[in-house]
């Protein structure tokens, strides 16, 4: 009787431990900086997960954007060599290249350098957990720029906060051995009908989004991108097709690459893309953009 009692206590006493290790949540994750170059974080066990193979464009395919490219290369290097550096918001208009220029310029200084940068990408939806992103990036020996792509707050949407005190802000601030790179499609990170609206129904007009513009304050450098124009996209279109070899007449390009884009409703970086997997794949070409 006592031993089937003693059974009996130690199978409750089994599944109450594992009713608080399912509470507990999975233990921290054993982080290793060496995996990769690039990593994602996942906030619920404090893991920064490698990615072997980074979606990513090599920096020479980039055109359209050689102003906001060498800005961006240049503040990259500064941080990259243990220079100051700015925070940067790339915004504007959708597909000109935003998140694709912030992967190559990582890349491209790396390779020159031979320093070790680190990117560390940061879903939108992870944005309240970045002090304990900043804690743990601290103690590396690592530079590390943390990615925010297509980064924006809807209305009381409260992230927003912990984003601005780690930019700028907290007793402890930013580590030195961090930066903070974010592209968005609003330049003050908000929708304009949001601010209009907010301003229209506040006592104090001038106050009623100040907490939530002044956020993009935070961000040393904007960096504007803009529609491009039809030489320009002809010319992402032509820098593609030398690359990979696509032995197309170049006329017949250019008629297909801008009805592809009359289709769209649209010309971008990412439209010319587009045409040239669909011409590729035509034409049983191999293409890696890397």
């Amino acid at each position: 009787m006592t031993e089937e009692i003693n059974i009996a206590l130690l199978a409750e006493v089994k599944r109450l431990a594992d009713a608080v290790q399912r509470l507990a949540g999975p233990a921290p994750a054993v982080n290793d900086w060496d995996a990769a170059d690039c990593f994602v974080w996942a906030p619920l066990r404090h893991y920064l997960q490698p990615v072997k193979k980074p979606n990513r464009v090599a920096l020479k395919l980039i055109r359209g954007v050689d102003h906001v490219r060498d800005i961006l290369h240049e503040n990259t290097e500064r941080f990259a060599q243990g220079y100051a550096a700015n925070n940067v918001l790339l915004w504007g208009a959708r597909g000109m290249g935003k998140s694709s220029l912030v992967k190559a310029v990582h890349e491209d200084v790396r390779r020159e350098s031979g320093l070790p940068l680190k990117l560390v990408e940061v879903h939108r939806e992870d944005i309240a957990s970045l002090p304990n992103l900043l804690d743990l990036l601290k103690d590396t020996p690592y530079r590390v720029i943390v990615f925010c792509d297509d980064l924006s707050f809807d209305h009381d949407d409260t992230a927003y906060k912990s984003l601005k005190a780690a930019l700028d802000g907290g007793v402890e601030g930013r580590p030195d051995n961090v930066l903070f790179y974010a592209t968005s499609n609003r330049r003050h990170l908000l929708p304009r009908h949001m601010m209009e609206n907010e301003q229209s129904t506040a006592i104090n007009p001038s106050e009623a989004v100040e907490e939530k513009v002044s956020l993009s304050d935070r961000f040393g450098l904007w960096l504007g991108f803009h529609k491009c124009s039809q030489e320009d996209y002809l010319g992402m279109i032509d820098g593609y097709a030398d690359h990979f070899k696509l032995g197309l007449d170049r006329d017949k390009m250019h008629a297909e690459a801008l009805e592809w884009a009359t289709t769209r409703g649209a010309r971008s970086g990412r439209v010319a893309w587009q045409y040239i997997q669909d011409l590729a794949g035509r034409m049983r070409v191999h293409i890696d953009r890397d």
